[in-house]
């Protein structure tokens, strides 16, 4: 089996984040030491970083599934959970991120990086949570889940010329001639099962020579390992047809050849014009007696086609030299023709004035309503719903956040079912009096209904003078009050 995959399927789950905790300080003489749980730490994401000591999928092959690591949770005295560590898979330069059919990333250049699933945050303790009304919550904020991803990993190897032609026409043994890689080398077809890079200098130009496994009638329909490598001329600049000048087989002449190839590269994909790249065709193995007569006669057919011929050997040397300017010409070329790469600008988007962050549509599956938005979703998520002053505060964020308002404006009466992220209840409005007119709180009540208002008493100075008075008397020294009903005239 050959050490090379150049397409994956990986399945990463990031890190949960760590939950929240809720404690009240103790301390002697102290009983009253205030709420001081620490928040719950970050989930690890998982990373895809671009490593030049990588040059292919095998790892991500045998071990698919990914995971990072756990946020930690808080404790009590303030302490925060630990964050958890980032997964970085290593990926070779050249590698295409899939996820739902659609291409996410390109990642090209050394330590570029990709966040392919986000960490879940972790939940706030109780001591974050506390304010001037709420002083001492007995409750703290879950940990959100890490996110969950199936991508599909592609390589395209980075060359700037690709070698392309029939099985056994010498493509592996010219890259070996003019580099200093050592492919595999037989006289057998299919003897390179991978691509084979190349680094070769040429003047004062260095360029890589990318090896493509032999390519035969059929490729770009999956047949032989044409399909399945073919993606990688896709970056070549420059593509030359490397001409077996002495095959044995019958049927098969250097003109037939160059049609059969670029029939394959032009069924394989239209739109990238990899015949158009092919400028150049080496006639190889001219060291052999055959081969060389034969030289006179292709090259006035293949220079009709508009290609610039060059015959050589990769055994003897011949012609390589001459061979190597030539693609350092084009190659130069090519890249002088490229744009200037464009100064990476930072884009800020305001939000709409009259976006929310959410918004509440009918629910055909329950027959209620749904509210859709990051904050609600993860509000619900780092709910803990067996806490009853959890759900309380979790009303209270959606009412200001003024879900409860669009829910009414949208026609939503008190039972109706209301989904947000995975949980379903029955609404009951707590709505402030006088925030919605008569007509859009029909069935709700009207203005000034609100039974938070029925009881509106405060007590006033005098009567919290005397409160404290009694306080601080003995019980056998108070007298009855005369407007004190828990007062009896007699013992």
């Amino acid at each position: 089996m050959a050490a090379f995959v150049d397409r994956v399927t990986v399945h990463v789950t990031a890190g949960n984040g760590g939950h929240g905790v809720s404690s009240v300080h103790r301390e002697k003489f102290k009983p009253l030491g205030g709420p001081d749980g620490g928040n719950g730490g970050d989930g690890g994401d998982v990373v895809l970083e671009v490593d030049a000591s990588v040059h292919t999928l095998l790892d991500f092959h045998h071990h698919p599934h990914q995971k990072a690591p756990n946020g930690k949770p808080g404790a009590g005295g303030h302490r925060n959970g630990a964050r958890g560590e980032d997964a970085v898979l290593r990926v070779p330069e050249g590698t295409v991120v899939t996820i739902g059919g659609e291409t996410v990333a390109d990642l090209m250049g050394v330590g570029t990086r990709l966040v392919l699933a986000a960490g879940g945050k972790g939940g706030l303790g109780n001591a974050a949570l506390a304010n001037a009304r709420r002083k001492a919550p007995g409750f703290a904020l879950l940990g959100e889940p890490g996110e969950e991803v199936d991508a599909v990993l592609e390589l395209k190897s980075v060359a700037d010329v690709g070698l392309v032609g029939f099985p056994s026409a010498g493509k592996s043994s010219l890259v070996a001639a003019m580099s200093a890689a050592k492919p595999k080398i037989a006289d057998y077809p299919f003897t390179t099962l991978v691509p084979n890079l190349g680094v070769i200098r040429s003047g004062d130009v260095t360029y890589t020579m990318a090896d493509v496994p032999g390519l035969i009638p059929g490729a770009s329909t999956g047949k032989g390992l044409g399909l399945q490598f073919l993606r990688h001329v896709e970056r070549c600049a420059v593509l030359v047809h490397v001409v077996d000048m002495a095959t044995m087989e019958p049927g098969r002449d250097p003109e037939s050849d160059i049609e059969a190839l670029e029939h394959e590269l032009r069924e394989y994909d239209e739109e990238l014009d990899l015949v158009g790249r092919l400028r150049i065709a080496v006639l190889n193995k001219v060291d052999v007696p055959d081969g060389r007569d034969l030289v006179d006669l292709v090259r006035a057919t293949l220079e009709a086609r508009g290609l610039e011929v060059f015959p050589i050997s990769a055994v003897t040397g011949e012609g390589l030299a001459e061979f190597g300017y030539a693609l350092a010409r084009e190659v130069e070329a090519h890249r002088a023709s490229l744009p200037a790469p464009d100064a990476v600008r930072v884009t800020l988007t305001p939000r709409a004035v009259d976006d929310g962050g959410f918004r509440v549509q009918p629910d055909a599956r329950t027959g209620g309503w749904v509210v859709l938005g990051l904050k609600p979703e993860r509000w619900v998520r780092q709910t803990d719903f067996s806490n009853d002053e959890a759900v309380g505060y979790l009303a209270d964020r959606l009412n200001r956040l003024g879900v409860e308002i669009e829910l009414a404006k949208a026609g939503a009466v008190p039972g109706d079912a209301i989904t947000v992220g995975d949980v379903t209840f029955d609404w009951e409005p707590t709505l402030p009096a006088g925030t919605l007119t008569v007509e859009e709180t029909a069935g709700l009540g009207g203005r000034g209904t609100d039974a938070r208002l029925e009881s509106n008493h405060r007590p006033r100075a005098e009567e919290r003078l005397a409160a404290k008075r009694r306080r601080r008397t003995p019980y056998e020294l108070l007298e009855p009050e005369d407007d004190d009903p828990s007062w009896d005239d007699e013992p």
